[in-house]
């Protein structure tokens, strides 16, 4: 009798072990399939979006922890919420949140978010918190959907007519044109200092979305503008509080004011005594006159703040920047001024601030820049102005290796399309 109790024992004992592992098995199976149904729910939602098609708010946070690399992100707007403050909870760096804020900012006020509505983004946890897919809704029906996929792009071509038709011609973007230019603006004027043949290189980053197609561009990392034989190449070096171009030995190329603030231009009118061209007597000229085609982006030649941003009488649309205690400049018979431009807005250097145009008295399209230092207008053509920083110490050895990292990715770039 106690031996078919010991045997009935041990016979439960296995058929115990049998149906918990049987048990396990099941939930291991039912686990897998939540999981894919789940990571499918996620891509149809994603492919909605994508579609422009909005979506009610059924993605859950526990879908955030489904996939160990990138967090998904469905925030919806509080009332009294900033976006930096949404962004910043999430643990976002200020680089991104500049990023995305650029990408958005161009045409929709982000300082009014309207409640009740759904951010929507992807983080990628393993790269120091990158935004890799961003939907913004400034409406129930309009929203701006971003995949921020970084790539870096190598020009080089050789000047045949001008340097903004040149790279133009090798599909630059625009905005990367003018970037470039107000780069080197400090110590190159495009209209005289350019030869035929002269020759540049480019490398710069942009952000593509799923198909390849540019929804954004990004830094110029490094430039080389090659005038009669001499190279000048410049790095940028993107520590904060020291974020820029230098050249080779690690010295700023910004200086307190851009030779030229525009690109493409003719000088046409220098600083001096001149006939006035409409007065028809003869008349000093306290200005520089660049004759470029209507709707031609004008820059500030410095950072500073907006004095004067509206109608001049003969000047037209005009603007007035205060650099600092020394340095102001003016600019005349602007067609228009860009968005944002206003008094009292803080302008950076290479900004644009408005467009060729021929308003006030004005016998085509051109630019009028004045300089005026300590209340006195003078030739901004021989204007001779300091460098700027010099990289030291600790900055200066971060800044040699990214250098060395930008020729070796440069190297690798040119071999690629050879």
């Amino acid at each position: 009798m106690i031996f078919n109790l010991k045997k009935t024992l041990k016979l439960l004992k296995k058929n115990i072990e049998f149906s918990l592992f049987f048990f396990l098995l099941i939930i291991s199976i039912a686990s897998t399939n939540l999981y894919n149904g789940y990571s499918k729910s996620i891509d149809e939602n994603y492919k909605a979006v994508i579609n422009n098609i909005y979506f009610e708010k059924t993605i859950n946070h526990i879908f955030d922890n489904l996939t160990p690399r990138y967090k998904n992100i469905n925030h919806i707007i509080a009332n009294g919420e900033t976006f930096d403050k949404i962004l910043n909870s999430y643990s976002i760096t200020s680089d991104e949140i500049t990023k995305i804020k650029k990408e958005l900012n161009g045409n929709h006020n982000l300082n009014n978010l309207k409640t009740n509505l759904n951010i929507i983004f992807t983080i990628d946890e393993t790269n120091n918190k990158k935004i890799t897919y961003f939907v913004f809704p400034f409406s129930r029906t309009e929203k701006i959907i971003t995949n921020l996929n970084k790539k870096i792009v190598f020009k080089e071509g050789k000047i045949s007519q001008s340097l903004y038709k040149t790279a133009l011609g090798l599909n630059i973007q625009p905005n990367i044109i003018i970037a470039f230019a107000g780069i080197y603006g400090f110590q190159v004027d495009f209209q005289r200092d350019i030869r035929k043949n002269d020759s540049f290189q480019i490398m710069y980053e942009v952000f593509e979305d799923d198909n390849g197609k540019i929804f954004e561009t990004g830094n110029v990392i490094f430039s080389d503008l090659k005038l009669s034989g001499k190279n000048n190449s410049l790095y940028f070096f993107g520590k904060s509080g020291s974020k820029g171009h230098y050249d080779k030995n690690g010295r700023s190329v910004k200086k307190a004011l851009m030779k030229t603030p525009i690109n493409g231009a003719r000088l046409s009118s220098a600083f001096g005594m001149r006939k006035h061209p409409i007065d028809g007597f003869n008349k000093m000229h306290k200005g520089t006159d660049f004759a470029a085609l209507m709707g031609t982006p004008i820059m500030a030649s410095g950072d500073g703040t907006i004095k004067r941003a509206r109608w001049c009488g003969g000047g037209g649309n005009c603007i007035k920047i205060k650099h600092n205690s020394v340095y102001e400049t003016i600019y005349a018979h602007m067609r228009n001024f860009a968005a944002g431009i206003r008094e009292g807005v803080r302008v950076r250097q290479g900004q644009v601030i408005g467009y060729v145009g021929s308003t006030g008295n004005s016998t085509g399209p051109h630019l009028h820049y004045e300089v005026v230092k300590n209340g006195k207008k003078i030739n901004s053509q021989k204007l001779k102005l300091p460098s700027g920083k010099i990289l030291k110490d600790g900055e200066r050895k971060s800044f040699e290796v990214q250098k060395i990292k930008l020729d070796v990715l440069k190297s690798e770039l040119i071999i690629g399309l050879n």
